[in-house]
């Protein structure tokens, strides 16, 4: 749990399936902070259903997006592109 989104992602889950989705939430929050996409998706859906409030996405939203600005990189980019294109 230390840090590693898949991990927090995961417990989350296994929360969500016991049937405690406050918990679940706060792993989601933290995983979706670190830039785990999925993680934001879940808390997307959470907040449509009224388990989030308005202020925690949007400050989540934030960090996931800072998080995500700080993985990317000029080699990153290059190769997404150039993997785009050879799917092509």
């Amino acid at each position: 749990m230390a840090g590693h989104e898949e991990a927090r992602y995961n417990l989350a889950n296994v929360e969500g399936n016991a049937g405690y989705v406050e918990r679940a939430v706060k792993h989601w929050t933290i995983a979706a902070s670190a830039g785990h996409y999925t993680a934001m998706h879940h808390l997307r859906i959470c907040f449509e259903q009224g388990h989030v409030c308005r202020e925690s996405i949007d400050s989540t939203l934030t960090a996931y997006n800072n998080s995500c600005a700080e993985m990317r990189s000029e080699a990153r980019d290059t190769y997404m592109r150039e993997m785009e294109t050879s799917l092509m």
